[in-house]
């Protein structure tokens, strides 16, 4: 896989597919704003793909074909009903383009490939890898109750997960470093086994063999939580936004 395959992964107008939808931004959970502000339900309107979190980071969730799971802190994926409430998510309209097939390969390299096939570590992309996993090691944080701790505080509150040898599909998306604290910069990446007995937000593979789909967005629409007073009334300049995210979401605290 070369970087010549970028002119053959593109962005696609039809039926706003190439729209990434986005209800909060990463940094609001720095300081603990971890109240649902919008729904599973609402979400969908805006697409059949995504990722996200419950209120009180209630699971990771995965949306495929228009359904939405979320894995809990048993690591067993279960489905959620249209009126689950989420403080953060993403969503689109699925329509892959074929990148290429890997085999026997990390996924701190399955990622690096992935970028370079796509040409644009300037865009955001969604990737889904269908296949079979020698490895994969996941987490899902503990549900949390108001009053709401901060992102690194519950951090340390999470159950992890591994699993050899499964089959199932990472669905993630790619954010540029610009946007970091409004994502996560880089891959966020979750992940669901094609029996629904194993989930979470990856935090380390090695794909045995497996098939790599990609698509481009060409527009980012964020929708803040701008009813809910806390969002509103919060001083973000007193958060250390960027480091909080970097460290909540990687392998830091999963030993």
């Amino acid at each position: 896989m070369t970087q010549s395959l970028a002119k053959n992964i593109h962005p696609i107008t039809a039926h706003d597919a190439n729209v990434l939808y986005q209800h909060g931004t990463l940094a609001l959970l720095v300081p603990g704003l971890l109240e649902g502000t919008t729904t599973i339900g609402e979400l969908l309107k805006h697409g059949d793909t995504g990722i996200g979190t419950g209120e009180g980071l209630d699971g990771e969730l995965i949306i495929l074909d228009g359904v939405a799971y979320k894995i809990g802190q048993s690591g067993v994926a279960e489905q959620v009903p249209s009126d689950f409430t989420m403080p953060f998510a993403n969503s689109h309209r699925a329509a892959f383009q074929y990148q290429c097939s890997r085999e026997d390969i990390g996924l701190e390299a399955l990622n690096e490939r992935i970028v370079e096939a796509n040409g644009r570590a300037n865009t955001f992309f969604s990737v889904k890898v269908h296949g079979t996993f020698s490895f994969m090691k996941t987490r899902a944080v503990i549900k949390q109750q108001a009053p709401y701790p901060t992102l690194l505080e519950v951090a340390d509150r999470q159950a992890i997960f591994l699993r050899h040898d499964v089959t199932g599909t990472m669905l993630g998306y790619f954010s540029p470093v610009m946007f970091h604290g409004a994502a996560v910069a880089g891959f966020h990446e979750h992940f669901l086994s094609d029996d629904h007995t194993f989930g979470g937000h990856v935090l380390d593979a090695v794909l045995s063999h497996g098939e790599i789909y990609s698509q481009v967005f060409d527009t980012l629409v964020t929708h803040l939580p701008v009813d809910d007073p806390e969002y509103r009334n919060h001083d973000f300049s007193q958060d250390n936004i960027a480091e909080a995210i970097t460290s909540a979401e990687g392998d830091t605290h999963a030993n």
